[in-house]
């Protein structure tokens, strides 16, 4: 009998609550949140970094906060390897399969005047020419 108690002991001790890693999740997540709010204010009020720039520190930020989700609230971090790697890799082929779409029109969008045989390009008006000596 005392082995069962023992096991269920170490089994409720595994799975117990832990508040401190969940504020230490909440609080990455708020700073995370205010350096992309305050870079994203900064950007607007002096124009001073690219935009571009700004975009793939958005999007690396952003990628770090849902790791953290992720990591913390799905509980992923506690995985095996294998189950965590089942998960992510279908959603990086998703994310791939979105960024090749995207891609993809882009280009057609800037090339779709390129190959239509009837598109003919505006002309623009053409300027008076101007007499030596006259003052516009």
């Amino acid at each position: 009998m005392e082995n069962v108690h023992t096991a269920t002991a170490e089994h409720k001790d595994e799975h117990s609550f832990n508040r401190k890693a969940i504020w230490r999740t909440f609080w990455i997540l708020l700073i995370i949140t205010l350096v992309e709010l305050g870079l994203a204010i900064w950007y607007y009020e002096t124009d001073f970094l690219p935009k571009m720039f700004l975009n793939g520190v958005f999007i690396i930020m952003t990628l770090a906060k849902a790791f953290f989700i992720i990591a913390e609230f799905m509980h992923l971090r506690h995985e095996l390897k294998n189950m965590i790697m089942t998960i992510a890799i279908p959603a990086l082929l998703f994310v791939w399969f979105l960024m090749a779409f995207l891609w993809d029109g882009g280009s057609f969008k800037d090339l779709r005047n390129t190959y239509d045989p009837y598109h003919k390009e505006p002309k623009k008006a053409e300027q008076p020419a101007q007499k030596p000596g006259s003052v516009h």
